[in-house]
């Protein structure tokens, strides 16, 4: 499928095809073009080749593994032919790039700050004091709220959504004349995707930057893009206007992908018989969270205390989804790890009536299997140096060791067909998967020990329409099965009312309402819930674009 590049394209793809070795290409006579200041989207499942595109217009796959064939001329000059001194000229300044995994592409060893000035010094040469204060300023303009404190502080110190507006910020800082987003917006909650996209859409208009945005939110794609490419099995199945192609998509998989939204698995029928099922399965009193903020070294006696998590307290009963829902940097992840016993916390945690907060590590260890967890960061909580079958296969081995070899390995097995992986993974490392493969493979992970709680942390935010509806069906279908009760952190408001029966938002560490499912969605009490709700109705209707998307048709 080939469509002749409209005269003038500041990016022209031409035939690209990705081969791994002598497998099968994972992208295959590829054609696409994108002009000065327009904005087209990528879409399609997880493993489409949507990355792999990408990255292969950064030439950042290691071409001692990887054939890549084709052309992609950027303002003319093939990419593809030219020297990598020269390439890593063009990175950056001239296209810049927001990975899905933030955790994986900032460096763990330098602030963020330092990271984002580094940029504005090697191509703007300016001074350490002007930078530094341009670094602050890309803070503020990506909705951060304490941007002086954050730009001191390293990656790990900071939230899956704050890490994420951080690298927004630091390739924004380099002024690009292309843009390639690759799920901008995943770990961010829909107020600020509203504020994120606004400002992508500034910049544009500003600069007459181009935007290649990769995404599965098929809303985020209708309301922002001008043009759509889909995406299936490493070729381009359809491509146009955006409107055209989702008011009358000529492919079958385009139509799959529109019409896959989330629905409501629970009823509120059997939300009545919750409090008639004995003793809770989980009991939190007053949690509470605080990490010691380090200043300059001249000021290091004196210690100052951040409060992540405050005073928070709930009870989770046998087969219910609580939903956890706020704003990115509210406390959710925190709260998560520290139900876990993975961060000192105050007050106290039950699980199946064992206090948790009095236990020592050894102690606690039998015990986890009974409450696992689904990461926000599949790449990062997977091990780079260990197959899928020794990731999955680790919990068995240490909470069922009574299992021999075969056992162990049908038990696996079992677990990948239940979130849609085949066993000729087991061999595979994580970094040979997409995002969205991942995320199933860390499922599958907390599934295979057979637990009475889970975790779930934003799970579905690196998958596709099509999967993640999968595996939405599928965790409810477990529930129901196994009576398996959820705590279901996310941002998504729509896929937290297709899974819980209960919903807690929380703002600043804090509690500030919580109710039935339905009831909190049509009848909100608090002001911060109502602006929740407002903004992700916005964005379901495309309202938030301040710009039309035929301004540059």
């Amino acid at each position: 499928m080939h469509v002749v590049a409209e005269c003038g394209a500041l990016l022209d793809v031409e035939h690209l095809q990705v081969r791994f070795g002598n497998a099968v290409p994972v992208v295959d006579d590829v054609n696409f073009s994108i002009n000065p200041g327009e904005r087209v989207a990528l879409v399609g499942e997880s493993g489409s080749g949507k990355s792999v595109t990408a990255l292969a217009c950064l030439r950042l796959l290691d071409t001692r593994l990887v054939k890549v064939s084709g052309r992609i001329r950027f303002a003319g000059e093939d990419l593809l032919a030219i020297q990598e001194s020269q390439m890593r000229r063009r990175r950056g300044r001239d296209i810049g790039m927001i990975f899905q995994e933030p955790m994986n592409a900032l460096n763990p060893l330098k602030s963020i700050g330092s990271q984002i000035a580094e940029g504005i010094q090697l191509h703007f040469g300016l001074n350490a004091a002007d930078s530094w204060s341009q670094a602050v300023d890309w803070l503020v303009r990506t909705g951060l709220t304490e941007p002086v404190r954050q730009a001191h502080a390293f990656p790990h110190m900071l939230s899956g959504g704050q890490r994420q507006r951080a690298m927004i910020a630091m390739v924004l800082a380099c002024q690009p004349r292309l843009l390639i987003a690759d799920e901008p917006t995943t770990a961010l909650d829909v107020s600020l995707q509203v504020q994120i996209l606004n400002l992508l859409m500034q910049l544009q208009h500003k600069s007459d930057m181009a935007i290649l945005f990769i995404s599965h939110n098929l809303n985020l794609v209708r309301c922002f893009a001008e043009r759509v490419c889909v995406m299936q099995r490493g070729r381009l199945v359809e491509k146009g206007y955006v409107e055209d192609v989702f008011h009358n998509p000529k492919a079958s998989y385009t139509r799959a992908l529109i019409s896959s939204m989330p629905q409501r698995f629970v009823s509120e029928q059997s939300y009545l018989r919750w409090e008639e099922r004995g003793a809770p399965r989980l009991e939190v009193k007053n949690v509470s969270v605080r990490f010691q903020q380090n200043g300059r070294w001249w000021k290091r006696k004196k210690k100052n205390f951040f409060w992540a998590v405050r005073d928070v307290s709930f009870k989770v009963f046998s087969g219910e989804t609580l939903g956890i829902v706020g704003e990115s940097g509210s406390g959710k992840t925190t709260l998560g790890l520290a139900l876990l016993q993975l961060i000192t916390a105050s007050g106290s945690v039950s699980v199946n009536g064992h206090e948790w907060s009095s236990l020592s590590r050894r102690a606690l260890r039998p015990l986890r299997r009974h409450f696992q967890v689904v990461f926000q960061d599949p790449f990062a909580s997977l091990s780079p140096r260990m197959c899928v079958e020794d990731i999955i296969g680790e919990g068995v081995v240490i909470h069922h060791p009574h299992l021999d070899a075969k056992a162990r390995r049908e038990r696996i097995v079992a677990a990948l067909c239940e979130v849609g992986l085949d066993d000729d993974v087991l061999w595979r490392y994580p970094h040979e998967f997409s995002g969205g493969q991942r995320q199933r493979i860390a499922i599958a992970r907390a599934l295979v020990v057979e637990p009475d709680l889970i975790l779930l942390d934003e799970p579905t935010s690196a998958l596709d329409a099509t999967v993640q509806r999968q595996v939405l069906e599928l965790l409810w279908q477990l529930q129901r099965r196994r009576g398996i009760s959820y705590l279901f952190v996310s941002h998504d408001l729509a896929v937290v009312r297709s899974v819980a029966h209960r919903v807690m938002v929380m703002r600043h560490g804090e509690v500030v309402e919580e109710g039935e499912t339905e009831m909190l969605f049509t009848s909100p009490k608090h002001p911060y819930t109502r602006e929740l709700l407002r903004a992700s109705l916005n964005i379901d209707l495309g309202q938030h674009c301040r710009y039309e998307n035929s301004v540059s048709k």
